[in-house]
């Protein structure tokens, strides 16, 4: 399964050159991260109801063409990996126009306990999150 939520990048989210601040693109990863999980049958809260936290342990992000004031941009987010106590996600960022590729990206996540200690992600969310090929060279 690949998610996709499309956005309207905002004034506030650029900088002074008018780009798309970097930082931005792990809100949008976290956004179309969030989606798939609804998607696919599980919800953050959910999760933390049964005691799981997911936390971001590494991200990687490569930059390849600005995005900047009022664009619409596609962000695209598949499972590239689980394991019994991580999940690895891919994304993709394009331009909805032009279908231009401006940004790629993995983050990985990693299960807890509310204390803060590493646990198994619960058998059904492993079931339901299937990893996928990635669509584009990440």
């Amino acid at each position: 399964m690949i998610s996709s939520i499309t956005l309207r990048v905002n004034y506030s989210e650029t900088d002074q050159m008018g780009v798309v601040y970097h930082a931005n693109y792990l809100i949008w990863f976290d956004r179309a991260r969030t989606e798939l999980m609804r998607e696919t049958g599980v919800t953050y809260k959910e999760l933390e109801q049964q005691g799981v936290y997911l936390a971001v342990s590494e991200v990687d992000v490569r930059f390849r063409a600005a995005a900047r004031y009022d664009d619409l941009v596609r962000v695209r987010c598949w499972v590239r990996e689980v394991a019994s106590r991580r999940v690895t996600f891919g994304y993709a960022v394009d331009r909805t126009a032009t279908g231009d590729l401006l940004a790629t990206g993995v983050t990985s996540l990693v299960s807890l306990t509310h204390q803060h200690t590493l646990t198994r992600l619960p058998a059904h969310v492993l079931d339901l999150l299937e990893a996928t090929p990635d669509p584009v060279r990440l």
